[in-house]
């Protein structure tokens, strides 16, 4: 293949992804390789589960080197909130794929039932606000185009607002969860009444689960399952291996079927504050490729301390 040919492919590669994001019938919501410890965003039944504050960032690019690639940052919190078993939750999510822009702000409730002496069933509710921003401008328009650029694609979407809503149901106790939610009920279409596209927000149901083996004395072992449903998308099963040492190392390797391998590495620098770190290599043809350096996330998680003063970070590893 000719050099020349490598940056024309980037940039056609650029225009697809952001037409990808938008396709017919296919909308996926954001993707995390440490999703595990980042429940929130997937599952409002998950907020307050901590029994205290807890704070969570996270940054993801996918397919380093390709350029329009899609980066992921988030940042949530959630705490229970005083009234028994009521937790509270905001979150702001922004994706960047291409010249596109995505970013929702959520507020999570969720209402949770005892019912065993360490059993616990969460009902929780999102409520979204969506902004779209899409920069026609950024795009090289004269690419296969002798007429020159399309006039369609001369004025930018700014801020374009969208309301949503989302379920979820959590069960947990002190070794095993599970989980049922979808973040994004309503199918939203855009673009509706454009020429170029039409785009419509699928629902991404989510299906999740873990157990923590005690392994020796210091050692943990966590496998976790979690399967993304959409309509008009292949099934995605990520299924991963968490060890931790001592209540402090945590080392993992992770497979996205048809998709992915994964390792991750996580350290509590103190009692309540964790370091997670994750590479992913994609087993389809595009890890393949020279520009394609595979997918990098950071996530920093802080659980606050109750009054007591007793740390509140649980032994549930999750």
């Amino acid at each position: 293949m000719s050099p020349n040919w490598i940056p024309f492919k980037i940039s056609i590669c650029s225009i697809i992804l952001m037409l990808a994001s938008y396709g017919v019938h296919a909308q996926q919501d954001a993707q995390y390789t440490q999703y595990m410890y980042n429940m929130p965003s997937i599952n409002p039944g998950y907020a307050g589960s901590k029994e205290s504050l807890s704070i969570t960032a996270l940054y993801r690019s996918q397919w380093a080197g390709l350029e329009g690639a899609p980066k992921t940052q988030t940042l949530s919190l959630h705490s229970p909130i005083g009234y028994r078993g009521v937790g509270l939750g905001f979150g702001i999510l922004n994706e960047q794929i291409g010249p596109t822009s995505e970013t929702y702000f959520d507020i999570d409730f969720s209402y949770t039932l005892l019912t065993s002496r360490q059993g616990r069933l969460s009902f929780g509710l999102k409520g979204s606000a969506h902004l779209l921003d899409i920069r026609y401008s950024r795009l090289n328009q004269d690419i296969g185009n002798p007429n020159g650029p399309d006039p369609l694609l001369q004025q930018d979407i700014e801020n374009k607002f969208s309301p949503n809503i989302g379920a979820g149901v959590y069960y947990h106790n002190e070794r095993f969860y599970a989980g049922i939610s979808v973040p994004r009920i309503l199918e939203t279409t855009h673009f509706e009444s454009s020429n170029i596209s039409t785009a419509k927000e699928q629902m991404n149901l989510y299906l999740t689960t873990g157990y923590v083996l005690i392994l020796t004395g210091d050692w943990k072992f966590k496998p976790t399952l979690l399967t993304k449903v959409i309509r008009g998308a292949p099934l995605q099963i990520d299924v991963s291996a968490n060890f931790m040492f001592n209540e402090k190392l945590i080392l993992g390797a992770a497979y996205r079927w048809s998709a992915a391998v994964s390792g991750m590495l996580g350290f509590y620098v103190d009692d309540g504050f964790l370091l997670g770190l994750a590479y992913d290599r994609e087993t389809t043809d595009l890890g393949g490729t020279s520009f394609n350096s595979g997918s990098f996330e950071v996530l920093v998680r802080y659980d606050f301390k109750k009054g007591t003063g007793r740390q509140i970070r649980s032994p549930r590893f999750f």
